[in-house]
């Protein structure tokens, strides 16, 4: 049982930085052994909240590598080396002055980081209006020269299976969940892979992966992995282009509303055999605008994204901020 502001660390982890206080909505958990806590001795002498800042620099991250030994994998903190480590501890005062510095700056870093998360979900809110107008009713729409119909009638599903050779080497990507895109992956080799067939997408195509549709891992392929490879796992469309675009079609899939909508259709047992098919993604219905306005959300997509980067160059410069101060008040 741990207690709220005990000192918890992994005994495996904590070279990797995996020690801090309990919080006080886990006062009373329960841990393994691979998770001692422990009590500060003198609050009078040492101030809690001082330590909780303090074990996530830089320098205690040493420490706590300096006081784990074992080979590769089965690397572990002692806890008495860990208790024998020196650290300076400056006056109660002192330690108080850096808390309250700290804590101040945590909450504006805080307050910023929920400004940028309240400006994307308005950025993706006003998106995914624009593309349903969910805002409006059904006649309301017609008029305006919208068409009901189904994905299937702007999308088909495009595969270009190669027969894997054994002497090739094949460029591989997978899909992050959440809608956060594409990334590359360790090439397939046709020497060692189980995989008889794979098959190469193109730039802008819509791709997603069957057995993480569930939690978002819908994407569309950038520039950079045209050509790359994936298993069957990885359906991949073409679009209409007189009809709609890969972007119009993203949009659609980029809420946790969506994700649980397809979820609906999913084949499979458990979370991790959860299968959508492409079968399933074409009959989904949908409202399909007059062609300026998909122009129109199509412009507004890549708005969104360009905001998103924005975002998140200025949250990455945020939370640089905080460890930035850390290191120089526990290297001084």
């Amino acid at each position: 049982v741990v207690r709220a502001n005990q000192l918890i660390l992994s005994k495996i982890d904590a070279r990797n930085g995996a020690i801090g206080l309990v919080p006080p909505e886990l006062d009373g958990a329960i841990v393994s052994n691979d998770f001692p806590s422990f009590e500060i001795r003198d609050p009078g002498q040492c101030d809690t909240a001082f330590i909780g800042w303090l074990v996530r620099s830089a320098p205690f991250i040493e420490l706590c590598k300096a006081a784990s030994e074992g080979s590769t994998n089965r690397v572990r903190i002692k806890e008495d080396r860990f208790l024998d480590q020196q650290i300076a501890l400056p006056p109660l005062t002192e330690q108080q002055a850096f808390v309250a510095r700290l804590d101040a700056l945590a909450e504006k870093t805080r307050q910023v980081e929920a400004h940028l998360d309240a400006a994307e979900r308005d950025s993706l809110r006003l998106l995914v209006t624009m593309t349903t107008r969910c805002d409006v009713d059904d006649d309301k729409r017609l008029a305006w020269g919208w068409k009901p119909g189904a994905i299937g009638d702007i999308a088909a599903l495009a595969l270009s299976p190669e027969t894997v050779d054994a002497e090739r080497s094949y460029p591989n990507v997978g899909i992050l969940s959440y809608a956060k895109g594409v990334f590359g992956k360790i090439p397939i080799e046709g020497a060692t892979t189980s995989a008889k067939t794979l098959y190469r997408i193109k730039s802008g195509q819509f791709i997603y992966s069957r057995l993480f549709a569930f939690e978002g891992a819908y994407a569309l392929v950038p520039d950079e992995f045209d050509g790359y490879y994936v298993s069957n796992e990885f359906p991949t469309f073409e679009i209409n282009d007189d009809l709609a675009t890969a972007k119009f079609l993203m949009t659609l899939f980029m809420t946790e509303a969506d994700w649980h909508e397809m979820r609906a259709s999913t084949k499979g047992v458990g979370d991790r055999r959860l299968r959508i098919q492409p079968e399933h993604i074409l009959a989904r219905p949908i409202w399909l605008p007059p062609p300026p306005e998909v122009a129109r959300i199509s412009a507004l997509f890549d708005q969104h994204i360009a905001l998103k980067a924005r975002l998140t160059a200025i949250r990455q410069a945020n939370a640089a901020l905080l460890q930035a101060t850390l290191e120089r008040v526990f290297n001084a």
